[in-house]
């Protein structure tokens, strides 16, 4: 049988996740509980104890369906950022708020601007609606912005920003955001996608939902996936004015964000003790890691998030061998990087093991 399909949709490429503890076990017969994962950019401390029970506590009502508007989960986020309800819209994780955001605005033909070495989920985003990419080369592995506003054209509806850049860990000061919005037509819109946003270091944080009420054109993107720990069940959001919401919501399924994550997601919010516990680690772990590697002589990337991009020379090869010593990493030369890898911040147990690991693949 010969399927027919755009061919704009058999050029994708799906997206390649982190390998999973058990994947690698099953593989070369190791132990998962001594397997050290640091390719996803998960939360090391996993999941607060407040969400678990605020989810567990829901499982009774999992006869129903979800509460498809999200009213407790969005009246949550209002107070917290200071905006009407109805500017949020709830997503399947924050890649959920990406792909709407193509959806609703973008027709085939028409482009989407997005940097060299930014989010692969922009490249999906763009191939799934048939759209062209304008793809900005990189200004010392992170955004020209400059660039980036020089290069819509009158046919682009969609730029990205991720801020800070994953893979590469990158961050854009907010003066040079806010003059590249001054920049851009009205009729961009402009996401600026923050899912590494809480750990920033408060000299580094800015309140970019303020900027919704005075840009029409801008959507934040948000996730609860990274610092509030709860990746597994896919809950993010976007913040924007509610011309743009509304066209979100007609594209975006009825019941996108399931019952425990809602729960879980309103509970994670309330929760400053972990969410404060979770930058700390973080810190540390970064301190740790981009330390380690000024001493072994290998190059970095100073990082705003919870990952570090390091340059190893042979990638693939300091890959494997790490997986063969139960540690996952991540490679990246999908992203134009072949020669990195992208290991994300564990508990100091984990990033110990890690950096021995990573002596003896070199060696």
């Amino acid at each position: 049988m010969t399927l027919h399909a755009p061919d704009h949709v058999r050029r994708i490429a799906p997206y390649q996740a982190g390998k999973p503890i058990s994947e690698l076990a099953r593989e070369y017969g190791l132990s998962e509980a001594g397997i050290v994962k640091l390719a996803s950019n998960e939360n090391p401390l996993g999941m607060p104890e407040s969400a678990r029970q605020a989810m567990m506590a829901a499982v009774a009502e999992l006869g129903r369906y979800p509460d498809a508007n999200g009213f407790e989960l969005k009246a949550a986020l209002s107070a917290r950022y200071g905006v009407p309800a109805d500017w949020i819209t709830l997503g399947n994780g924050s890649n959920d708020i990406l792909e709407l955001a193509a959806h609703a605005l973008v027709q085939a033909g028409e482009s989407i601007v997005y940097a060299q070495h930014s989010f692969a989920v922009y490249a999906l985003a763009t191939q799934e609606v048939g759209a062209r990419a304008i793809v900005v080369p990189a200004r010392n592995l992170g955004h020209d912005l400059p660039a980036m506003a020089a290069a819509v054209a009158p046919d682009t509806r969609l730029v990205f920003i991720a801020n800070p850049n994953n893979p590469t860990g990158t961050f854009v000061p907010a003066a040079d955001i806010e003059a590249f919005l001054a920049r851009v037509p009205a009729s961009v819109v402009v996401v600026l996608d923050e899912a590494y946003n809480e750990y920033l270091r408060p000299e580094d944080r800015f309140d970019s939902a303020a900027w919704v009420r005075r840009h029409p054109n801008l959507l934040i993107s948000r996730t609860f996936s990274k610092a509030y720990g709860l990746a597994g069940l896919r809950v993010g959001f976007g913040i924007a004015q509610p011309e743009l919401t509304d066209l979100l919501n007609r594209v975006r399924q009825p019941f996108n964000v399931n019952s425990l994550a809602q729960a879980a997601a309103v509970a994670a919010l309330a929760d400053e003790a972990f969410l404060q516990r979770s930058y700390e680690i973080n810190r540390q772990g970064l301190d740790r890691l981009q330390s380690a590697f000024t001493d072994m002589g290998l190059t970095h990337v100073p990082s705003y998030g919870n990952f570090v991009l390091v340059k190893v020379g042979d990638a693939a090869g300091v890959y494997e061998r790490l997986l063969r010593a139960g540690v996952i990493v991540r490679p990246v030369a999908g992203y134009g990087l072949p020669e990195w890898l992208r290991v994300s911040v564990g508990l100091p147990a984990e990033n110990e093991a890690f950096l021995t690991a990573l002596r003896g693949a070199l060696a």
